[in-house]
């Protein structure tokens, strides 16, 4: 006998009629020989008008109150399912978060899952009953009602798929699963039949949002298969299974992105000391501003820029502490653009295939979208252009790839179970205590690179695909890629290569620099540290902890380049070693 965890969202039971169907969808996979349990989200948009209510009475509730008020939304909808099932002839018990026994921190509106309890939905599953559980809640030591945060009853979902051990985790939602990019962007977007965890983890916005982060930390981190399905489709059509596989071996790139409402600052002319990046993202974490772009280039003459990008909504509290940190560190300027937007590809076969970001760069420049800062990933590519430009951005990048075709190759679970390599039970109730704690995979050093930079070349469309094309070209492989945002309408360029291509790569940027302008900087070898992990999105102060364990190590960071799964940094060739002992040491406490 199997058993499978459906989750329906919001629009999923937002009326009568869908709560039923969703009620024979349960049924039908019990009658199919699995044990079933739901996890229902509120109805509708039941949460946002309780939101709206309590705004009514005050203008700062508590955060305990609003969790007491928000997790009612969940506990209608667990009841009427729960109704419904009987209504069809089957049995079914409804359950709050504290009831099941989901146990959290006290983060009130914004809890982390410290460890679930599986007894007594084992017993209920025993006795023939599906058990509805109460998605985004759960209760903390002092049995205070808490709720999950944006996303949460994706999370309740593949976390009880998780410590069940359940052979399949069902997201139902009201689209038919996860696209090559967002379908209310781009008509041409494709559903794609299967996406890796790591790939969706880097493209956190891709498709219609229909799965948030932290739901996937918990799928990569247990190895749960992910089905994303259509709620109100009557078919079998399976949707998108997220999963330990890419839709296609055949491709660099599966996917691309747009995250819209970015702003920028940049902290100019910072001292090129150990210590910088922690003075300022310390700052930054004091007042709980998530950072996403971090973008630190070669530095020159003593002097470096650090660049970073936050949501809109936080640019006004970011450019305070900033000049704060300007002050302390006696920056020239800061400077910032609240006109942004971030465009990424991703892709498993990127990280062996060369000549991706090169097409990726003229495909902007042919659309003359000039491209304002540049981080690379093992996987990921991502590029900060002006907002009135993201949207042709983002189809010139989707058209390149041709990410409207389907795969020549797809790659398919084999009968027998979705799952491969998944944890034995007893391995993942050991883990369960502090379950949604960050994790991190590895710290990594690699001391095979050496670092290229083009200074102030024109800031303008077409420059970064004329150097990456000439890179390319002549076949040398590119690790990273930081463009810093430009100023006076000129930008710097580095790249790291491997350290036996110096020698090639420093001719063709002085060829470069010949026809472009400006000046070539190389360094014979640099370290490059990088810290890997599952959470490193959703966990703020990864990065903050990497550069302050650098700093007091007295370690100076030449180049800074993030993604959602990792922070990449260069450091001095002979400073390798004992950055990457620093780091361990910073990072023992959540090291896989």
């Amino acid at each position: 006998m199997g058993l499978i965890v459906q989750k329906f969202g919001g629009t999923s039971v937002a009326n009568a009629e869908k709560i039923r169907v969703a009620a024979r969808r349960a049924i039908r996979a019990q009658q199919d020989g699995n044990q079933v349990v739901m996890v229902v989200s509120a109805m509708g948009h039941q949460t946002d008008h309780l939101v709206d209510l309590a705004k009514q009475i005050t203008d700062a509730p508590s955060g305990r109150e609003m969790d007491m008020l928000l997790s009612t939304g969940e506990q209608v909808s667990v009841a009427l399912m729960a109704m419904a099932i009987h209504s069809l002839g089957a049995e079914a018990v409804s359950l709050t978060g504290a009831q099941i026994g989901i146990r959290t921190d006290s983060s009130h509106t914004k809890a982390r899952i410290q460890s679930i309890s599986t007894e007594r939905m084992r017993k209920l599953l025993e006795d023939g009953k599906i058990v509805i559980a109460a998605g985004f809640q759960g209760i903390d030591e002092d049995f205070n009602i808490t709720t999950l945060g944006r996303g949460g009853s994706d999370t309740t979902a593949v976390a009880l798929a998780a410590v069940l051990n359940a052979d399949a985790c069902e997201i139902y939602t009201d689209v038919d699963g996860v696209f090559t990019t967002d379908p209310r962007l781009l008509a041409e977007a494709r559903k794609m039949d299967h996406i890796s965890h790591d790939e969706i983890l880097e493209l956190a916005s891709l498709g219609a949002g229909v799965m948030h982060s932290r739901s996937i930390e918990f799928g990569k981190k247990f190895n749960v298969p992910i089905h994303v399905r259509n709620s109100q489709s009557f078919s079998d059509e399976p949707g998108t299974v997220i999963g330990s596989e890419s839709e296609s071996a055949d491709r660099a790139v599966s996917g691309a992105a747009l995250t819209k409402n970015e702003a920028q600052i940049t902290i100019a002319g910072v001292p090129d000391h150990p210590g910088t990046s922690y003075t300022v993202f310390s700052k930054l974490a004091d007042v709980n501003v998530a950072v996403d772009m971090i973008v630190q280039n070669a530095g020159a003459e003593g002097q470096a820029d650090i660049s970073f990008t936050v949501l809109e909504d936080d640019l006004p509290k970011a450019l305070a502490v900033s000049k704060q940190a300007a002050a302390e560190l006696g920056a020239e300027a800061v400077l910032h653009d609240a006109g942004v937007s971030k465009v990424s590809i991703v892709g498993l076969g990127m990280a062996t295939q060369s000549g991706v970001a090169d097409r990726m760069f003229r495909a902007l420049s042919d659309e003359e979208i000039n491209i304002e800062a540049i981080t690379t990933s093992e996987i990921k590519v991502s590029v900060l252009v002006k907002r009135d430009q993201a949207l042709a951005a983002l189809r010139a990048v989707h058209d390149e790839f041709e990410l409207d075709r389907p795969p020549e190759t797809r790659l398919c679970y084999g009968e027998g179970g979705l799952a491969t390599g998944r944890p034995d039970a007893v391995a993942i109730v050991a883990r369960l205590q502090r379950m949604e704690d960050l994790t991190i995979e590895s710290v990594s050093l690699d001391e095979t690179q050496a670092q290229m930079t083009l200074f102030d070349v024109p800031d303008h469309p077409g420059i970064s695909a004329r150097i990456f094309e000439a890179v390319a070209s002549n076949g040398i492989l590119v690790d990273m890629i930081v463009q810093s945002i430009g100023r006076d309408d000129l930008a710097d360029i580095s790249f790291t290569v491997p350290r036996t291509s110096l020698e090639n790569a420093r001719q063709i940027l002085k060829e470069l620099s010949n026809e472009l302008g400006g000046e070539v900087k190389d360094v014979h070898a640099v370290a490059i540290l990088t810290v890997k992990g599952i959470g490193i999105r959703s966990h703020t102060g990864v990065g903050l902890r990497m550069f302050k364990a650098l700093a007091e190590a007295k370690i100076n960071v030449e180049m800074v380049s993030t993604s959602e799964v990792r922070v990449n940094v260069v450091v001095g060739a002979n400073e390798g070693q004992t950055g990457l002992t620093a780091l361990k040491k910073a990072f023992e406490d959540v090291l896989a």
